[in-house]
């Protein structure tokens, strides 16, 4: 599924991924930071990822881990340091909670820090970290 925001490109094609990229947020991050290069890609091989592209060069990134039946993970989201506040987080989450494939499944995530960000998309507070999304036919 490719999506054009402005001069960005959302996009799930493993193929455009620049995996190093991903690996220097991941190393920043304060949830991944221990995890080993072999971890990384392993999570990638076996979830659905999204990135974000200016070009040729990855700005953000998701990775969604799912049953494909009832529920999803949401996890390891970023966006590049340089380029933040335009809006790029909020498409992000908003392509992957309207997408056919997630919408009527239930979603979690974890997260410190960007719970009023995940609350403009339905995610509702189960605890001081953990969010939880009902699938939009059990909120219609």
């Amino acid at each position: 599924m490719d999506f054009i925001y402005g001069e960005y490109l959302i996009s799930d094609n493993k193929e455009l991924m620049d995996i190093h990229a991903v690996k220097g947020f991941l190393a920043r991050s304060y949830w991944a930071n221990k995890r080993s290069d072999e971890k990384i890609e392993k999570s990638i091989h076996s979830s659905v990822c999204f990135g974000i592209y200016k070009e040729e060069i990855q700005v953000g990134f998701a990775r969604v881990v799912t049953d494909d039946a009832t529920m999803y993970w949401l996890c390891d989201v970023f966006i590049h340091e340089e380029y933040r506040g335009r809006g790029l987080g909020k498409k992000l989450i908003e392509v992957i909670t309207q997408s056919d494939r997630f919408k009527d499944l239930m979603g979690l995530l974890g997260t410190l820090d960007a719970h009023e960000l995940y609350e403009q998309y339905q995610f509702n507070r189960n605890s001081e970290r953990f969010m939880i999304r009902l699938p939009d036919y059990l909120r219609a």
